[in-house]
């Protein structure tokens, strides 16, 4: 039986409604998580909110509300975008959950246990959009004298009792773990940042702030609150059962165990460094992999309400569609590596591959077959060039099973599509209306050949775009039990054919998208 996934996505700072840097960070660890669960794998998906920290504080006391209000209101547009996109998430976590409250005062009880917790005097740089200390070498001189974090973000020179992680005593340890593991940090360009930090030496970490009082209360210490980031990383323990359901933990955060973070480029230290050093000093499990994706870019520039072009996720998925939105994001960035989006470039990508190569290839194959053979399911009869075009089919999903195992669903659909182009130039070299009039008997083998592989094709595609490919499959009559990576092999008509089912003519998936005229 095969190891449990655990797979998590960053959770979200909600300080402001949800971004599209927040939907394609969801969408692809829900591409990821519903892969592997047509691998046949135990999933478990967990996203959420980051509900406490300075910067909740000072929004909620900018708009005259209590930080647990705010809370409330941001977290349900988060849980609504989730929604609304088809994010198939086991638990959507707040961090404002009595449990997580419980899951973060163990973890800092457990790292106390191990002598890495003491009482001292934070002196130094914070930046409050960050909520992250930067060491003195770290910080730059912004125009107009501002001092400025490795991020560009403001930061002041805090000073207050605090408790302290003995961050220093982990250098050689997390050193000897990326030796080990080389894949624990990905992309490798990621990995390299990581380790040129630590190699540089680590100081002891502030863990605990005395100047606000919405966060975790450290366990014993009157007045003080968790620094936010080991109240959010330990919500990825919560959602294993941590600290009660030892059970649920041995199944979902074991040793050995399959365990990958989705996160932006820019967090990457804080769940490759500190989370790692926390979790060994607590006795608990690492992770398997943190994998850091790029950032999404609106026509090349980084996303700014100052520069108004931070668009809404629900409202690009209400113009163009759900799937349609989802396809554009997983197929058109690189995974890993900083990409573009437009509306321009989502109606090219949606009409040239989804309207008019895979719907156009499924509306007319299936459509000939309602038409011409009554709905009644074709008849194979293989010959060579039917066998060429099953084994194109079968290569394109070994490719696609492998890209998406390695956290790639660009090169995932790239090798679809190659199947797609495949099936056009089939359909178009074996002219079924042709054979119709010639020789009935070898077009209803090519029908049979094409309807196969266009279900095996939006078996492939099912993660992706779940929604448009699970409709085919229906319009098809093939079996939900069917609709899994184990269905697409050697054994090709029988493992999809319905006996007695009969297709209807079939509803085109995937209207053609047009621009609005404003934009055009």
């Amino acid at each position: 039986m095969s190891t449990p996934y655990t797979i998590t996505t960053a959770i979200s700072y909600p300080n402001g409604r949800p971004h599209i840097g927040h939907a394609y960070e969801v969408i692809a660890t829900d591409a990821i998580a519903r892969f592997q669960r047509m691998m046949g794998r135990d999933v478990f998906f967990q996203t959420g909110t980051d509900e406490h920290g300075l910067k909740m504080v000072q929004t909620a006391r900018d708009r005259g509300v209590q930080p647990r209000a705010l809370a409330d209101e941001m977290s349900f547009y988060f849980k609504d975008m989730n929604g609304k996109l088809n994010i198939s998430y086991d638990r959507f976590i707040r961090t404002s959950e009595p449990d997580h409250h419980r899951a973060s005062q163990a973890i800092w009880q457990a790292m106390e246990a191990s002598g890495d917790l003491y009482l001292g005097r934070y002196e130094g740089w914070y930046s409050v959009r960050d909520e992250a200390f930067y060491d003195e070498k770290e910080i730059s001189q912004g125009e107009g004298g501002d001092k400025l974090s490795p991020q560009g973000t403001p930061v002041e020179w805090t000073v207050e009792e605090s408790w302290f992680f003995r961050l220093s005593a982990y250098q050689d340890r997390l050193l000897a773990l990326y030796a080990a593991q080389p894949d624990f940090i990905q992309p490798e360009s990621r990995r390299n940042e990581v380790m040129r930090f630590v190699e540089g030496g680590l100081s002891d970490l502030s863990i605990s702030r005395t100047s606000f009082d919405w966060g975790v209360k450290v366990p014993g210490a009157d007045g003080h609150v968790m620094y936010v980031w080991v109240d959010a990383l330990t919500n990825y323990l919560t959602g294993c059962g941590y600290p009660d359901d030892a059970e649920r933990m041995a199944r979902y955060w074991a040793e050995g165990g399959d365990i990958t973070h989705v996160i932006g480029k820019d967090i990457v230290r804080f769940h490759a460094v500190y989370w790692p050093a926390f979790l060994m000093s607590a006795n608990l499990p690492l992770p398997t992999r943190v994998f850091g994706h790029g950032f999404l870019l609106n026509r090349g520039e980084k996303m700014s309400k100052s520069v108004g072009n931070v668009e809404d996720p629900v409202e690009l998925a209400e113009r163009f569609g759900v799937d349609q939105l989802r396809y554009f994001l997983m197929s058109e960035v690189t995974f890993g590596n900083d990409g573009s989006y437009s509306a321009e470039a989502i109606v090219a990508r949606s009409n040239s591959d989804l309207a008019n190569s895979f719907g156009n290839l499924a509306q007319r194959t299936l459509s000939f077959i309602a038409k011409n053979l009554e709905g009644r399911l074709p008849e194979p009869a293989v010959q060579a060039a039917d066998a060429e075009l099953q084994t194109t089919v079968m290569e394109a999903a070994a490719m696609f099973k492998s890209a998406m195992a390695g956290l790639a669903p660009s090169v995932a659909i790239e090798a679809w599509m190659r199947s797609v182009f495949a099936c056009n130039a089939y359909i178009d070299a074996q002219a079924p209306w042709a054979l119709r009039k010639t020789d009935p008997a070898r077009m209803e083998a090519v029908l049979a050949t094409l309807y196969e592989a266009i279900g095996h094709l939006a078996i492939m595609i099912l993660p992706i775009i779940p929604q448009s490919a699970g409709a085919l499959l229906d319009q098809m009559g093939i079996d939900a039990d069917a609709r899994d990576y184990a269905a697409i092999g050697p054994n090709w008509y029988p493992a999809l054919r319905r006996e007695g089912f009969t297709l209807d003519l079939p509803k085109p998936l995937f209207p053609r998208l047009e621009l609005p005229a404003s934009e055009a």
